[in-house]
């Protein structure tokens, strides 16, 4: 997929699928007692931050790796990305949109309510990948625009947590907003971290 029809098309094949099962019914207890899921999640906020370092340390070396070879190391890469899983799924239940709590893990299908995969790039870029700051310089129309989103995110998830309070459910429109948000998000940050040269394309779907 090139920049021009990740820019102008819809994302139906983007190398980056992103999902969350939405929940029949979510927990009074958990959602409404304020900051409950926060505390409960510092243990993950731990760990995640030594992983994000460790993170940080295989970028550099991934940057040098397709700077010679064009390629992104594959165990490197699935690292990276089973970081970026796990800190998703801790956001998601953070979010209010899962009661399940999550694994101290980020391989795939250990919180089985969220879907997150990067497909593996043969090839990358090393124009795009190697000159500083260029994929970040790029990305500017969307970080604008994923401010306005976070804005709308504010708001869902005030309405959400009453709606949680009275009825038990994260009404459904709202639920979807909250995904697309998260699915834009993760396909900046992957397209920022050289996981993908696929521009990614504005869009919540």
């Amino acid at each position: 997929m090139t920049m021009e029809t990740a820019v102008a098309g819809a994302p139906d094949g983007y190398p980056l699928r992103f999902d969350v099962e939405y929940p029949e019914r979510l927990s009074r207890l958990l959602n409404n007692i304020p900051y409950l899921k926060m505390i409960l999640v510092i243990p993950h906020l731990i760990a995640l931050l030594v992983m994000w370092i460790l993170a940080g340390v295989i970028n550099f070396f991934a940057w040098w790796a397709i700077l010679f070879t064009g390629k992104y190391p594959r165990g490197l890469f699935d690292f990276y990305v089973n970081v970026l899983r796990w800190g998703l799924n801790v956001n998601v239940y953070q979010a209010m949109m899962r009661d399940e709590y999550p694994a101290f893990s980020g391989d795939d299908g250990r919180y089985p309510a969220v879907t997150y995969t990067v497909d593996y790039p043969e090839r990358l870029s090393r124009l795009l990948n190697n000159i500083p700051y260029l994929k970040v310089v790029l990305l500017i129309p969307h970080f604008v625009v994923l401010i306005f989103l976070a804005i709308g995110g504010l708001v869902v998830n005030f309405i959400a947590w009453w709606a949680i309070l009275f009825t038990g459910t994260y009404p459904r429109g709202l639920f979807d907003y909250s995904v697309g948000v998260f699915r834009w998000s993760a396909r900046v940050s992957a397209y920022a971290a050289m996981l993908t040269d696929d521009y990614p394309p504005f869009s919540l779907r």
